[in-house]
């Protein structure tokens, strides 16, 4: 049945309120902020045009947390990805206490990251932390983990690999459902009977449509790290893990520089439409819908 445009405004009206109150109208006053000088808390503000942008160029700091944010960014959207896709495989190939470890590998994810933090501090601790004592058992140096400029966001990332490699694997494994079983059984009888020949032959190819969301949404939360370098290492040491949503903390609520963390939140959304953008368009082409 057909809607009429009177129907189908009643349908969308209300989502589209909520996009325009929820989303645009803020995206719409913090690119008006950036252009001014506003203090956080000042009652006036000066129109200052494009200084703030200019500025940025600038910021040694930005460069730096924007650089760290991408070699986040790869780090863990790579090694969840793979550990997702291999847990999955793992999972789904096996019968016995299936939904167990469904559930023990989805914990991290439903679980408060801020709390899971403290836990991976007392992890890393350079003296009396379960890892350093793991890796002294096979003779290796104790290390300060998240104090150590070039250790630091790699500690960092490998934290984030575990927070998102549980929701990627529960995508994955829905998209593993949806292979029909004929399929499979008829590769076997192609001659597909090598698992890794069946891989990357049948399921991998048949995985795009959910290997393009997974990518798509560890991107952006990667993209979206604050809450683990804010409580774990404030951006230290010395910059080695300052993020783009930190440096934007820090400038707004840090040193009420309101105008120019402005600036700063409209570059970092355009960064993370134009890269779901490229994402989306390099991907599409590879990827095959049933």
């Amino acid at each position: 049945m057909r809607l009429k445009p009177a129907q189908l405004g009643l349908l969308l009206g209300p989502s589209m309120l909520l996009t325009v109150l929820l989303l645009l109208v803020p995206l719409l006053i913090v690119a008006v902020l950036s252009l001014t000088d506003w203090q956080f808390g000042a009652s006036t503000w000066n129109w200052i045009g494009f200084s703030n942008y200019a500025e940025l160029w600038q910021d040694d700091t930005f460069r730096k947390s924007f650089a760290n944010t991408m070699s986040y960014l790869v780090m863990v959207s790579v090694g969840s990805i793979a550990i997702g896709l291999g847990t999955a495989l793992l999972i789904e190939s096996h019968e016995s206490l299936r939904t167990f470890y469904r559930t023990a590998y989805f914990l991290p994810v439903a679980s408060t990251l801020i709390a899971m933090a403290v836990v991976w501090q007392f992890l890393m601790h350079p003296s009396v932390g379960f890892i350093n004592q793991v890796i002294g058992w096979f003779g290796f140096a104790p290390q300060n983990w998240l104090k150590d400029y070039d250790l630091a966001l790699i500690s960092l990332a490998v934290i984030g690999i575990w927070q998102m490699s549980g929701l990627a694997m529960v995508m994955f494994m829905a998209g593993l459902k949806g292979i029909p079983t004929e399929l499979r059984q008829a590769s076997l009888l192609d001659g597909m009977d090598h698992p890794v020949d069946r891989f990357f032959r049948l399921i991998l190819p048949l995985l795009g449509p959910t290997s393009l969301f997974v990518v798509t949404v560890c991107a952006i939360r990667s993209l979206q790290v604050f809450d683990i370098v804010h409580v774990l290492t404030s951006g230290g040491p010395n910059k080695a893990t300052e993020v783009l949503l930190h440096s934007i903390y820090n400038e707004g609520f840090g040193f009420f520089r309101m105008g120019y963390a402005s600036a700063m939140t409209v570059v970092f959304v355009a960064c993370v439409f134009v890269f779901t953008m490229l994402q989306q368009a390099g991907m599409e082409k590879r990827t095959h819908y049933a």
